[in-house]
């Protein structure tokens, strides 16, 4: 249990890994506030010990509301199975939304997990060139100026039973875009995601997370103390290859982070 339990809002809670999320954070002590489309789904899918605020992250007007007052944020969100929504729209923009709304809230300094993915640096136009999309969502978070957590899971929930030893990788060299590169359960997804939240060892890093033979770790702090701290000031995280120039950027693009940082020096 946290000693000081905080105010969670998870973002993509009715998503299959959201889910796991905020039934960790709810064991873990926390206030956990259930970002929901659709509050009868929430109510169905969701623990009774989770608040249910209804927003939708494609429409900005309706998330200052579910940010004001939260001491974290952790992002689950996935374009698939959001109908007509893109993967622009959902795993980039939705981002860059929440950031926007907690900007607007006096005195937000929320603590902000992003599940991303592993393989992200890799220039692909596959699924809509999803992978640059979640991305660029990282270099939204890595220029907010908040303290926050990246995590770029493996494929989920394709490791063996006997495969529960987490692993901690930085780089994003493992781009073959197939389980090779790794695998993960979910819920051990969830518990990386919820952990940072009150772990100063994790302050400002961004890793690939991947299960191996082994048992589970009982404390990850010390995983998240071995890794390297993004640069301060660098879009990408550490490690990571330079395969997306700023300067080739869309436009949109490259209007957002400058709208983000100019909100991040103004706090």
């Amino acid at each position: 249990m946290p000693t000081h339990p905080l105010s969670v809002l998870v973002v993509g809670a009715t998503g299959s890994v959201g889910r796991l999320v905020v039934t960790e954070a709810i064991a873990r002590g926390h206030a956990v506030r259930a970002l929901v489309r659709d509050r009868a789904k929430g109510a169905r899918l969701l623990p009774a010990g989770a608040e249910l605020v209804v927003g939708d992250v494609t429409r900005p007007g309706t998330l200052p509301g579910a940010v004001a007052g939260a001491d974290a944020v952790v992002l689950t969100l996935g374009s698939a199975g959001t109908g007509s929504s893109s993967q622009e729209a959902v795993d980039y923009a939705g981002v860059r939304n929440v950031l926007t709304a907690l900007a607007s809230v006096d005195g937000a300094r929320a603590r902000v997990a992003l599940m991303a993915s592993i393989g992200v640096t890799a220039r692909s136009s596959g699924y809509g060139h999803l992978l640059e999309w979640k991305r660029r969502s990282e270099r939204l978070v890595r220029a907010s100026g908040l303290t926050y957590t990246i995590v770029r899971p493996g494929w989920f929930d394709m490791n063996g039973p006997d495969e529960r030893r987490l692993v901690f990788l930085q780089g994003d060299r493992r781009k073959s875009g197939g389980p090779s590169d790794g695998r993960i359960a979910r819920a051990d997804i969830a518990r990386v995601l919820v952990a940072p939240l009150t772990a100063p060892e994790a302050t400002d890093r961004t890793f690939e997370l991947v299960a191996e033979q082994g048992a589970a770790p009982v404390d990850l702090n010390a995983q998240f103390a071995a890794l390297d701290q993004d640069p301060p000031g660098s879009l990408d995280g550490a490690r990571d290859e330079a395969t997306m120039p700023l300067d080739e950027e869309p436009q949109r693009v490259r209007d957002d982070l400058e709208a983000v940082r100019a909100r991040a020096a103004d706090r």
